[in-house]
């Protein structure tokens, strides 16, 4: 029965593509590539001949039906992205939706995303974390950095290079200045590098220097202040109670 196949591309460095997702390329009937140009190298550097159709947020609700259709007429179509895994932060969440409405099988295949070796390799806790993309540009987005002000997992998000010093201000401003933080940028890539420490510190490293490439921030949690404050409530009652039984 022809599917859907997900396909993470590498984010960087060629060389993180998966045999399988080579394979499933190959195999395919079709590729939907949110911009063919981009995807041509990739294509082309594993000598995959497969048709790629267009297929990002500006055209996918008018072709999205031709796709289902295409799938249920027995074709197995694979969704790849500029790079990474497609509908994190990029297209693919729409024809997954409806292809699942439409009964059709969906496959992602494990592989390339930015946002996971940036969290990693941030030291900031990783047990628990939220991701949150790209924040929005106007509207929404103090009041999302108030809501974020107070919490407590680690925070992902993606930036361009060309807002990152804006934003990381804004972050100090919401969650204060001494807030750890990691900028992973060029993933993978030959100048792939994470820099670290305070919001503070980190804004001024890329204010003396120009940041390029992709960027991923991560930013550490907010500090559980309530949890503190029992701590010291609950020795605070038992300091009164010692003061009571000396009194007696």
């Amino acid at each position: 029965m022809a599917k859907l196949f997900v396909v993470p591309t590498p984010v960087g460095n060629l060389d993180d593509m998966t045999f399988r997702a080579v394979k499933v390329l190959k195999d395919a009937d079709l590729i939907l590539a949110e911009d063919t140009r981009t995807s041509s190298v990739l294509m082309k550097h594993f000598d995959i001949q497969t048709h790629m159709q267009s297929h990002h947020k500006f055209n996918e609700h008018k072709t999205v039906d031709g796709v289902v259709s295409r799938i249920k007429s027995g074709e197995n179509v694979a969704l790849v992205s500029d790079a990474g895994t497609p509908a994190i932060s990029d297209p693919g969440f729409l024809v997954v939706r409806e292809c699942i409405k439409a009964g059709i099988d969906v496959e992602c295949l494990p592989g390339a995303t930015a946002f996971v070796p940036a969290l990693v390799s941030s030291g900031l806790p990783n047990e628990k974390f939220c991701f949150e993309g790209f924040l929005p540009q106007k509207k929404g987005r103090e009041t999302r950095l108030k809501e974020l002000s107070t919490e407590q997992r680690t925070m992902i998000f993606y930036e361009s290079p060309f807002r990152l010093v804006k934003t990381l201000s804004q972050f100090a401003e919401f969650f204060g200045k001494d807030r750890p933080a990691a900028v992973a940028r060029e993933i993978s890539k030959v100048y792939a590098e994470t820099v670290r420490g305070t919001l503070e510190e980190i804004i001024a490293v890329f204010t003396e220097r120009e940041p390029k490439g992709e960027i991923v921030v991560v930013v550490g949690g907010a500090p559980q202040i309530e949890k503190k404050n029992k701590t010291k409530n609950k020795y605070k009652n038992i300091e009164d109670e010692d003061d009571l039984s000396d009194e007696e």
